[in-house]
């Protein structure tokens, strides 16, 4: 598989709330900066993300940092979040800026 691969093309249902309706699906875009490229960051969070059940990308920006969109559920966009504030990844995050919005419909997950 390359490694813009897609990982899985199925639509995301909404995970049920617990009221017994389905949960909200948002977008996450973070920006993250330090030692984040050519280290594996991009795999890494690939792998995060298809974990945690979102969809969306993490892409090489010019600046150096990587651009992590997610869709999903608000609670797995914030474990991803949080996953990526950790300090387990690979090379070093300095800071992560985050952006929340609405999805808009992704599907997989690609490393750009």
């Amino acid at each position: 598989m390359s490694e813009e691969s897609v990982g899985g093309t199925a639509q995301q249902e909404p995970a049920d709330d617990g009221g017994g309706e389905p949960a909200a699906v948002v977008r996450l875009t973070a920006f993250v900066a330090g030692r984040v490229q050519g280290v594996g960051f991009r795999w890494w969070t690939r792998a995060r993300a298809l974990e945690l059940g979102l969809t969306g990308s993490a892409t090489n920006l010019a600046d150096r940092r990587v651009q992590v969109v997610a869709e999903g559920s608000r609670e797995a966009c914030e474990a991803l979040l949080d996953l990526l504030r950790g300090g387990a990844t690979p090379g070093t995050v300095d800071h992560v800026a985050e952006q929340w919005g609405n999805a808009r419909g992704e599907i997989g997950f690609l490393e750009r």
